[in-house]
């Protein structure tokens, strides 16, 4: 199946003047347009500008067969209305950490309502994981689901062979609470007193003055080292250039940094949350079961203590074929096949 793909897109903007402004562009080859609304503080006027923004943009599209959408967020209501009105079917790729299971009691009634509703008027919902799958289904969706994970861009993160003097780590996030990097922090500065050779990177688009500044007191400037926002790929320079990714976070589903880790041909330690032990080989690193210093402490040991050389080759291989543009657009395909068929 030859694939003709188009992205409509909309996003509310406090400080623009005009209530709508269109940004029609070719990214990567492929048309996206991107329609901004003036946004205020009412949610329900929003609500309506965002709808009139995503109506207004789509009668400038060709029409599609089929309409891919992103999360049951109310934005997707609009995909219905497509259903509807013109008898597009829709999928929706699920990665919202909101609709875990575990996390479903925190969220509010309205919002589970309405991922319910549009999950059951889609012809296929595609979580990310197993136990978001389970998640989707408690909420009461009954749509076919297949398990399709995140996209890796396998060209752009790949390993880097050359040798490194000390075991380094690295932590790459949006540095919120539930990420732990305080604690990643505080367990490489206890490995650094015990004498431990390694090196640290941290660091993303989040706050890192208070990183910095325990740093700089603790005197670790040069085996730590805190940075802020990256681009992709200078990402993929701080992954391919580590020995270990770790990712401490208190709740994820399918994190695209662990297979972009897999990609650049490093192991990984993470905890045991949401979806990542369905895509994480034996071998590939350690899974600790919660967010316990004393177990990252012992899990960065091990691999320090380890004396078994990393295979960076059989790590990028096992990503390539089940996280590259490759095969995530070929299980795309055949989701669409089946629906138009």
């Amino acid at each position: 199946m030859k694939h003709d793909v188009e992205i409509l897109h909309t996003i509310g903007d406090f400080d623009q003047k005009e209530t709508y402004i269109f940004d029609d562009k070719v990214i990567n080859g492929i048309r996206t347009l991107i329609i901004y609304y003036k946004n205020s503080k009412n949610p329900i006027q929003n609500f309506i500008r965002r709808m009139k923004a995503y109506k207004m943009g789509f009668v400038k599209m060709q029409k599609p067969d089929v309409v891919h959408a992103n999360v049951l967020h109310n934005n997707m209501l609009f995909a219905v209305y497509l259903k509807k009105k013109f008898k597009i079917p829709f999928v929706v790729t699920e990665h919202w950490t909101a609709l875990r299971k575990i996390n479903q009691d925190s969220t509010s009634g309205s919002v589970k309502k309405i991922a319910k509703f549009i999950g059951n008027q889609s012809s296929m919902m595609l979580p990310v994981s197993n136990d978001l799958k389970a998640s989707l289904a408690e909420l009461g969706i009954t749509t076919p689901m297949q398990v399709i994970p995140n996209v890796v861009d396998t060209q752009l993160f790949e390993p880097n062979n050359s040798a490194l003097d000390d075991f380094t780590f690295v932590h790459v996030s949006n540095l919120i609470p539930r990420k732990n990097a305080d604690k990643i922090l505080n367990v490489s500065i206890k490995l650094l007193k015990e004498g431990y050779k390694l090196k640290l990177k941290i660091g993303g688009d989040g706050e890192t003055k208070t990183l910095r500044e325990i740093v700089q007191k603790e005197g670790f400037e040069n085996q730590i080292e805190v940075f802020d926002t990256l681009t992709l790929p200078e990402v993929s320079e701080k992954l391919k250039t580590s020995d270990c990714f770790i990712l401490f976070s208190e709740d994820e589903n399918q994190p695209c940094v662990i297979a972009e880790s897999f990609a650049s041909g490093i192991k990984v330690i993470s905890t045991n949350v949401g979806g990542i032990s369905e895509f994480f080989p034996d071998n590939f690193g350690i899974l600790v079961e919660r967010s316990d210093e004393s177990l990252l402490e012992n899990a960065m040991k091990a691999l320090l203590n380890e004396k078994v050389i990393t295979n960076k080759k059989e790590i990028s291989d096992y990503a390539e074929t089940t996280f590259s543009k490759n095969a995530i657009a070929q299980q795309f395909t055949d989701v669409y096949e089946e629906i138009l068929n």
